[in-house]
């Protein structure tokens, strides 16, 4: 092949378009879990965290809710990943070997956001929140009915496979995703690039800028006990009973369990069997979706 002007971009159009076909080919699982929230600056505030906002009824004149509760920020964090071809390799037309790994680029960087987003998940205990204790925590400070300190757990611990039952049908889900721009498909191709100059290579990449955080622990319930049916029991109950500040019922109804690879016969097995370990009527069949997460592996 003539190395030209023209014929670089024709391979540029090959390899964008291998890269969208690989792209295309992901299945994306991180909307289930994560509120993605666009971002026109480097870090991103979140104040609001603190504190949920509740209706009231009207009596006297307007109560504003101050939501700036909390000093909890997202900062950004630029991704990028680069291929590199060889001069040689163009003009003996040797280009057959690039298109797989140009659609694996692709598919690489559509998994990115569901590789960051369950990591964050699979990080909450051991990781901070807003109010400062980790995300999966036995002791969150709240305000309690009649005024005084409480602490509420949304965590039972334990020390083996993590699997989480989350509320992910309100506006804000349990992980916070932070896009400032997602991946797009860049290119240093021209014959009088440093890079083709110096290395006769012309590079290809992708880049984007965003990060995670965490949303509130109130909708997610963690837990590294064993998957049964009573600590699924147990799960259900703390978040379907979970309240705010001053006693407030959040009206939280858990519907997705997420768990890894390992755990996925046990979680089919509580949520779509008729009957119980035991024989008995299995009461929790069908109370929630399963999400099964190879990111969680």
């Amino acid at each position: 092949m003539l190395v030209n002007a023209a014929n670089l971009n024709g391979l540029r159009t090959g390899f964008n378009t291998s890269f969208q076909r690989g792209l295309g080919m992901t299945t994306s699982l991180h909307a289930r879990v994560a509120t993605i929230v666009p971002a026109s600056t480097k870090e991103q505030k979140y104040g609001w965290l603190g504190k949920v906002p509740n209706v009231r009824e009207w009596v006297g004149p307007r109560m504003v809710q101050n939501l700036a509760q909390h000093d909890y920020s997202i900062k950004e964090k630029p991704y990028e990943l680069t291929i590199g071809v060889d001069r040689d390799d163009i003009e003996t037309d040797n280009l057959g070997i690039y298109a797989p790994m140009f659609e694996e680029m692709g598919a690489s960087t559509g998994s990115h956001w569901d590789m960051l987003v369950f990591s964050q998940l699979k990080a909450g205990f051991a990781a901070n929140c807003y109010d400062g204790q980790f995300f999966f925590d036995t002791d969150h400070p709240v305000i309690l009915e009649d005024g005084s300190q409480g602490t509420v757990a949304n965590t039972d611990g334990g020390n083996g496979t993590p699997w989480f039952l989350l509320c992910t049908n309100r506006p804000l889900k349990p992980i916070i995703l932070q896009k400032r721009r997602d991946f797009e498909f860049v290119a240093k191709d021209q014959l009088t690039d440093t890079n083709v100059f110096n290395n006769k290579e012309f590079q290809y990449g992708a880049d984007a800028r965003g990060n995670v955080g965490f949303g509130f622990w109130q909708f997610a319930w963690g837990s590294k006990q064993t998957l049964s049916a009573a600590n699924y029991g147990t799960a259900r109950a703390a978040l379907s009973g979970m309240k705010g500040d001053h006693g407030r019922p959040l009206g939280l109804v858990p519907n997705l369990l997420v768990v890894p690879p390992a755990l996925e016969g046990t979680a089919r097995k509580l949520l779509t069997s008729e009957l119980g370990a035991g024989g008995e009527t299995n009461e929790w069949k069908g109370t929630a979706e399963l999400l099964v997460v190879p990111w969680l592996a």
